[in-house]
């Protein structure tokens, strides 16, 4: 890999896990985790979220009501919410690990400024990318387990209404996707940075470019 192809590398991996975080953020927050209609009410529908439940009315109204208290909460609800604002905080600090370590920015302390500096923050950052990654993925994937368990219950009735797999799921799942990618991203950068270190030649102490391009042994008195 060429040395400016690494640093194309470093600036992709940083802007696909500031679009993750983007979509775990909003993930996180959106009403649509799961939703509900009914042929008995066909003009109305159901939203269920983290943060609260919402009524959409079929000519556009939206009325949404926050739940009540933490520990009345289903326990998959309540552990999606607790993992997904972990998931928030993780890719956010690995986005600002990973931001000043890349080559084009710089820094107002010259110690940042340092090449080893630089490769161990992007390094940081992309194993926090990971883990916020694995994090993402593991509440949405545990709700939509949940919900296929449920819908497919054959010993409720079929007049029974079932949820459904909302848009938050589906965006869920692709900002752990990409906060993996901007992991293994940010990774790949660090080390060919670090190969690309042992791989610079090393300077002799003493010795000399002579005339013509030789080397000579500098004279000491």
């Amino acid at each position: 890999m060429d040395p400016s192809d690494a640093r194309v590398v470093e600036l992709l991996g940083v802007l696909v896990s500031i679009g993750a975080w983007l979509l775990c953020l909003a993930t996180t927050f959106m009403s649509t985790w799961l939703t509900l209609s009914t042929e008995l009410l066909p003009t109305e529908s159901y939203q269920l979220g983290l943060w609260e439940t919402c009524v959409v009315q079929e000519h556009g109204a939206h009325e949404c009501r926050p739940y009540d208290g933490l520990l009345g909460l289903p326990p998959d609800i309540k552990l999606a919410r607790i993992l997904m604002c972990v998931a928030v905080a993780t890719g956010l600090l690995g986005s600002a690990v990973a931001v000043p370590g890349t080559h084009p920015v710089t820094a107002c302390d010259p110690r940042l400024e340092d090449a080893e500096v630089k490769r161990v923050m992007r390094r940081v950052g992309g194993a926090l990318c990971l883990a916020t990654g694995v994090l993402g993925l593991l509440p949405v994937s545990h709700v939509a387990h949940l919900t296929a368990v449920r819908f497919f219950d054959q010993s409720v009735p079929a007049l029974v209404p079932r949820w459904e797999f909302g848009s938050a799921l589906f965006c869920g799942w692709t900002a752990g996707v990409l906060h993996l990618a901007a992991g293994v991203l940010l990774l790949a950068s660090s080390r060919r940075s670090a190969q690309e270190r042992r791989d610079a030649p090393i300077p002799l102490a003493g010795v000399r470019p002579g005339p013509g391009g030789r080397r000579t042994r500098a004279e000491y008195v």
